[in-house]
């Protein structure tokens, strides 16, 4: 090639380069632009919405320890809705993954109910939100507050109205000490079902399950089909086994001690999705509708480790707490010899074993919670066992102002404020549009 034919074929070059560039500029918005100008954005990608005028996921880069944040980082998954950068922003604190929030018709609560934008960030050590390598002892609760305080802070030029943080469970609770370590963050928090356990077996849902959910017959009768299910763990557990290894699910124990677990966890599970004794099977049935509802309600997949979920049971074992079991009335069935110490032992992979507890988040959350006011809303479910360690065993809004407890008859771990009766819907709704100057 010559050089006149090496300058027109550079010359051809650079005008696909600019003609790539300008068509990449004209298919970006005004409101995109102003994300990738955000520092520590990148890889923003639009999606498709039917709820919302743009939607985007995105990726911010965090310091893997907040108190060095020179030292390594990690991308942090973020997926955004815009209905309009003065209306009211969601930010929603999740506890886990964030992948639901890429579908097309997706949407919180909170942002239907306020015409609000929405902010929903994965939660570390989630999804695609993992360190490399992964330094477990970076995966603490004020790591995770530090994350979305500099989220919130990174998109304060983007989204100028008020804002609002949620979440649902573990995300609740994340909302919950959020708003106690960043109190200025937001204007308004809601919590939904979220518990805030003081040990890790917290001791008061075994109370909750045994004397407290539902009605005596209805205890009476979970405890019975707990029962059927271990008197039949001989014909059972081989089926159990096989199931798990189809599914490829490991132990840190034996098949046998497993099944056990399932057990023992079958009236949480029942009482948390609001089963309750619907759908449970008679005495008399078959061993295939009896393992096919075993499976269906306290699943062996609960106890595999490693899993999506290890993240959570090492923060659970560390600083989140959780509950225990109650053996009363299945212990000459069992292969344990007691339950006492099962987060560790069968959640944790073998190198993250003999975690100790650390009750400094608890209490601080607490204190704060008894000592101030914030404009925080709190959602449970009657029968949901995580509200035996919720604050509405404890907290007295009566003397505050701002800070309300709700509690949805027979309501479960699906408690919203949508599910709540049409009055306390619209206390709540008044609630939070005047915190919002709605």
């Amino acid at each position: 090639m010559n050089r006149q034919s090496r300058h027109r074929a550079a010359l051809a070059s650079l005008t696909l380069l600019v003609a790539i560039a300008l068509h990449a500029q004209a298919d970006t918005t005004a409101f995109m632009r102003k994300l990738l100008a955000v520092e520590g954005v990148d890889d923003v990608q639009r999606l498709p919405t039917t709820c919302f005028t743009e939607k985007y996921v995105l990726f911010i880069q965090q310091p893997v320890d907040h108190q060095q944040p020179e030292g390594p980082q990690f991308k942090q998954r973020i997926i955004i809705g815009l209905k309009g950068e003065e209306h009211p922003t969601v930010l929603v604190t999740e506890g886990y993954f964030a992948h639901y929030a890429l579908a097309e018709g997706y949407e919180e609560e909170l942002t239907r109910l306020l015409d609000a934008n929405m902010v929903v960030c994965e939660y570390r050590y989630f999804g695609k939100s993992v360190p490399e390598p992964c330094d477990w002892s970076q995966l603490t609760v004020d790591n995770s507050l530090a994350d979305y305080h500099h989220l919130r802070q990174a998109l304060s030029p983007v989204f100028t109205g008020k804002w609002i943080s949620t979440g649902i469970s573990k995300g609740g609770q994340t909302t919950m000490f959020y708003r106690a370590t960043y109190p200025g963050d937001v204007d308004a928090s809601v919590s939904y079902v979220a518990p805030l356990n003081r040990a890790v077996e917290d001791g008061r849902h075994e109370t909750f399950l045994a004397k407290e959910v539902g009605t005596k017959a209805q205890r009476k009768q979970i405890l019975a089909a707990e029962q059927e299910l271990m008197k039949r763990k001989e014909r059972l557990l081989p089926r159990f086994e096989q199931y798990a290894a189809e599914h490829q699910y490991t132990y840190n124990a034996p098949a046998t001690e497993i099944y056990d677990f399932c057990v023992m966890e079958l009236p949480f599970a029942l009482w948390q999705w609001g089963t309750g004794t619907e759908g449970m099977p008679e005495a008399g049935e078959s061993d295939s509708v009896w393992f096919d509802y075993y499976i269906a309600n306290a699943g062996p997949e609960y106890f595999s480790c490693p899993s999506d979920f290890t993240p959570f049971f090492v923060q659970a074992a560390r600083e989140l707490g959780y509950y225990g079991y109650d053996r009363k009335g299945l212990k000459k069935w069992q292969s344990i010899g007691t339950s006492e110490g099962y987060l560790n032992r069968l959640m944790l992979p073998i190198e993250l074993q003999g975690i100790d507890f650390n009750p400094t988040l608890y209490e601080r959350t607490v204190t704060y919670l008894e000592t101030n006011d914030p404009q925080h809303i709190f959602i449970y479910g009657e029968v949901d066992p995580w509200s035996a360690s919720g604050v509405l065993t404890w907290l007295d809004c009566s003397q505050k102002e701002n800070m309300r407890i709700y509690v949805e008859p027979g309501g479960c771990h699906k408690a919203r404020i949508s599910t709540m009766p049409e009055n306390i819907q619209q206390e709540i709704l008044s609630r939070l549009r005047g915190w919002l100057s709605l």
